[in-house]
């Protein structure tokens, strides 16, 4: 081939690259337009249909959007199952991936979902709470409890029979695995499988040639943390899971749209703020937004703002019941014994209901008569009890894989080059997280003060000196009674000399 061709056909291969490129940056730009509307479109009609009415006051139904591995449990045992009976709690609640609507008349949902839920709620008679976490803490506590959970089937000899075994026992049992639920259908098998081969591996070798003494990154035992944060599973799910989840946007999600605008999303990080701004705006309207991290002052203000609420609510239910129940015992003509009452199916499940609000377990208080400072006291009791049990599961499944043995003093060996690679791929958690510090510090501080002017009142009219307080001020008031009563009376004689004259 001669040196004229040559040139030729090099000429030629620039002008194709050149043109592939071109293409390309066309598509790029025609992608990120595309995705653009998508995102914009959605966060405006999201924003649009937010309920403009106050959202602190506790509605007909408790939504708890439950963020995974921020307490969320914790709260769903120790306070809400004393407030609420299982006959209130709405099927599915929890432990179900999908809700059941086939009960309209339920008072709690507790679930995984995220905020798509909305959209098959009544969105007037509603209120949300939810609790954040730091966002770089729930990577690890997701890391962790992803390994936990998987650890269990290692007593099977292989995954074959690991995961037979556990079909059949959630064909048996009318209980909830926890391979039913979002995320961790997701996660644990996925990290299951991986437990297995590495295991497999080890056998293969006939030794264990530990090469790190960090537990987050023993290769040969478990999955380093570096691999789980960088795979595909951990950016679809975990990274910025909070946001996604406020948001309505997890790969869970009800609205058909949320899976396009995840992948913009994903795929364009500019885009991100929209759904941050989305996110910001629902946390706004919630009831009651907790952190994690403040443990007691969250604890407390949900015992203030949430539970006096629904004592409140579930007291005055109770007595429209008894009204109700009053008035139709009176105005029901009397029926001979061989006269069906067709209605009697119906008044025997108001009656089991009312009954199981106001049962008395265990001397406790009944639900509606609890005060504030009862709860947070069985609440204290019930936390004490789950996390000894669950310290006790998390030490038997961690020893499978010793010494890979996850603890705060183990986080701290951690790099801190991977702790900045957490932080980059969560920056809208980080953001949304501060934002909801901000929330949790202005409404602590609320909830805080009228709890002090309120114990400032009880005080002065229940300490030794109150009932003197009291008489005095009575005395005042009496006084000026009487000196107003005085005042009418002089300006009536002045009226009546006048008309005399």
């Amino acid at each position: 081939m001669d040196h004229p061709t040559l040139k030729l056909l090099f000429m030629l291969l620039m002008l194709l690259g050149f043109a592939s490129i071109l293409v390309n940056a066309s598509f790029v730009k025609s992608d990120f337009g595309y995705c653009e509307r998508v995102v914009k479109r959605w966060a405006f009609f999201s924003l649009d249909r937010e309920v403009k009415e106050d959202r602190h006051t506790l509605r007909d139904l408790l939504f708890f959007l439950h963020v995974p591995r921020t307490g969320g449990r914790t709260y769903f045992h120790c306070f809400l199952k004393k407030l609420y009976s299982s006959s209130l709690e709405c099927p599915r609640s929890y432990d179900k991936l999908r809700f059941d609507p086939s009960k309209p008349k339920c008072r709690l949902l507790v679930t995984h979902d995220d905020y798509s839920m909305m959209s098959k709620l009544p969105s007037q008679g509603t209120s949300v709470v939810t609790i954040l976490r730091n966002p770089v803490d729930r990577v690890f506590s997701t890391y962790e409890f992803s390994v936990e959970v998987a650890a269990r089937f290692l007593v099977h000899p292989n995954l074959t029979s690991a995961t037979q075994m556990a079909g059949r026992l959630r064909a048996k049992t009318k209980g909830v695995s926890t391979l039913d639920i979002w995320p961790w259908k997701y996660l644990v098998p996925w990290m299951r499988e991986d437990l297995f081969a590495r295991r497999d591996a080890r056998r293969q070798r006939g030794s264990i040639d530990i090469k790190s003494n960090i537990a987050y990154d023993m290769e040969d035992i478990v999955m380093p943390l570096h691999e789980y944060i960088n795979d595909p599973a951990a950016h679809d799910i975990i990274h910025n899971g909070a946001t996604f989840q406020v948001a309505g946007l997890t790969n869970n999600s009800y609205l058909a749209e949320s899976h396009e605008v995840r992948r913009c999303v994903q795929k364009y990080k500019i885009l991100g703020e929209h759904v941050l701004q989305v996110a910001k705006k629902r946390l706004d309207d919630m009831l009651y937004v907790g952190l994690t991290e403040e443990h007691r002052e969250s604890a407390t203000m949900f015992a203030n703002v949430v539970g006096s609420q629904v004592i409140s609510q579930l007291r005055a239910s109770n007595m429209s019941m008894e009204s109700v129940a009053d008035n139709k015992s009176e105005q029901s003509p009397s029926f001979s014994d061989s006269e069906p009452d067709n209605n009697d199916h119906q008044n025997s499940t108001s009656d089991q209901n009312a009954g199981q609000l106001a049962s008395n377990e265990n001397g406790e208080a009944t639900k509606e008569n609890m005060t504030v400072e009862e709860l947070m006291g069985a609440y204290e009791d019930c936390i004490s009890s789950l996390r000894k049990a669950q310290a006790r599961r998390r030490t038997a499944s961690l020893q499978r894989i010793s010494p890979a043995n996850f603890s705060k003093e183990a986080r701290l060996q951690v790099p801190e080059v991977l702790l900045e690679q957490i932080r980059s791929l969560n920056n809208l958690d980080l953001e949304l997280y501060k934002y909801a510090q901000d929330i949790f510090e202005k409404r602590h501080k609320h909830t805080m003060e009228k709890l002090v002017t309120a114990d400032m009142w009880e005080s002065m009219f229940n300490n030794s000196y109150g009932g003197v307080l009291w008489k005095v001020v009575s005395l005042v008031m009496t006084i000026i009674l009487l000196l107003c009563l005085f005042v009418l009376f002089v300006n009536a004689r002045r009226r009546t000399s006048k008309v005399k004259v």
